[in-house]
């Protein structure tokens, strides 16, 4: 994601298909107004039948939500704002999972920026034994930390599968153009998704590889962490709580932007390809690559080699959930997702990795919210988590949460 993009103008956003399915269009209504939040970036619902939904602080809080939509009184679940997570741009409190089991075990896990060096760790915490709306902060036990080179690209989202195993994206460690080539490296975690047991221990490590992750017999230095690789940020990741299916959202370097189905050992070809398309100039023409299930393009230049012209455009992908609520039944299956810049709202509905239809589902009118993430309800809503609630505050970074609605 690029969170430094503070200022695209309308005009880059506005590419609207003639050939779009209709795909119903959406609304946004403010939910929680007059709740104030420091740079929203996650919103989760606690597995534990409970309704509460949890919202992570870009600088190193955990919010808990009013049950009422319209409170306005915010709970601090989690604190590390004095650890200094958030320094530069895309570090940061960065991920949140509820482990399968939380009802019972009250057990959560955190991707979180730290310095000196610069790396990403994950951690897992428990409940407070007093007070279940409060975190043990003495209960941290580190599972896995990594290098990350540079302030940008540092991934950061974790899902727990079906299977019981913690996702992890990872970032291809930033600057421009992946210098190091990371994404490609299977001897590091750099540009990958991962997969891990957080109820077991591989020897030292403090986890598990499962066993039926792609590389797990390799003998030499392949990381057996890796389920898929080639990616150059995935910011935001989601699993389809019907299928059980791993939908990644890769922001793109200069053209395009894409969304991805996530396969086991797949290879999504950055930074050989951006998207479809060729990027690195001695890499090979042609490989085995896992396509994108979308593109767009960064501006309308590119209509005549985009695979889907027509579809708006933007620079910053912003991957959100297919809908399975019930409020817009009409969009239900379809998978929703966003340009962070633009603030256009898209949807797509797909068959074996294929898109079968798509549109731009709602084009914002006035003053434009920055799409940081997308968050999900334990009954399938889907919300809009913007970096400006309001056109009083200008480009002030306190976000609102939106919900999205028929319209």
């Amino acid at each position: 994601m690029h969170l430094r993009l503070f200022s695209v103008g309308l005009s880059l956003a506005i590419g609207l298909a003639t050939a779009q399915a209709e795909l119903p269009k959406v609304g946004l209504k403010p939910v929680w107004q007059g709740l104030e939040l420091n740079r929203p970036l996650w919103l989760e619902a606690a597995p534990d039948g409970s309704g509460r939904l949890f919202c992570i602080e870009q600088g190193g809080g955990i919010v808990i939500l009013p049950k009422a939509k319209s409170g306005k009184e915010r709970i601090e679940f989690f604190n590390i704002n004095d650890r200094k997570p958030w320094v530069e741009n895309e570090e940061g409190l960065l991920g949140l999972a509820f482990h399968p089991n939380f009802k019972s075990n009250q057990k959560f896990y955190v991707y979180y920026s730290q310095q000196d060096p610069k790396r990403s760790v994950v951690s897992e915490f428990t409940v407070s034994k007093s007070d279940k709306n409060k975190a043990d902060m003495k209960s941290e036990r580190i599972l896995l930390e990594f290098p990350q080179p540079y302030w940008n690209h540092n991934g950061g989202v974790m899902l727990f599968g079906k299977d019981g195993k913690l996702y992890i994206s990872s970032g291809d460690g930033g600057k421009a153009n992946d210098p190091h080539d990371n994404a490609q490296n299977l001897n590091n975690l750099l540009g990958k998704i991962l997969r891990i047991d957080v109820d077991s221990r591989s020897g030292s490590l403090q986890y598990g590889i499962p066993a039926d992750n792609p590389f797990a017999d390799r003998k030499d230095n392949t990381r057996k962490e890796i389920w898929a690789y080639g990616l150059r940020n995935v910011w935001r990741m989601s699993i389809d709580r019907k299928t059980g299916e791993l939908w990644a959202a890769d922001v793109g370097q200069n053209k395009w932007e894409e969304v991805n189905l996530i396969t086991k050992g797949g290879n999504y070809g950055w930074n050989i390809r951006e998207s479809f398309h060729k990027f690195k100039e001695e890499g090979p023409a042609k490989g085995d690559w896992i396509d994108p299930v979308i593109e767009y393009a960064h501006h309308a230049g590119l209509e005549k080699e985009s695979k889907f012209p027509g579809h708006g455009y933007g620079v910053s992908i912003t991957g959100g959930y297919v809908y399975r609520g019930t409020a817009i039944p009409a969009l239900q299956g379809a998978y929703i997702y966003g340009d962070f810049a633009t603030g256009l709202i898209f949807a797509v509905r797909q068959k074996n990795g294929k898109a079968t239809e798509h549109g731009t589902i709602h084009q914002q009118k006035g003053t434009v919210y920055q799409i940081a993430s997308f968050g999900e309800d334990a009954e399938g809503e889907v919300y809009l988590l913007p970096l400006v609630a309001t056109p009083s505050n200008g480009r002030d970074p306190v976000g609102g949460i939106l919900q999205i609605v028929a319209e």
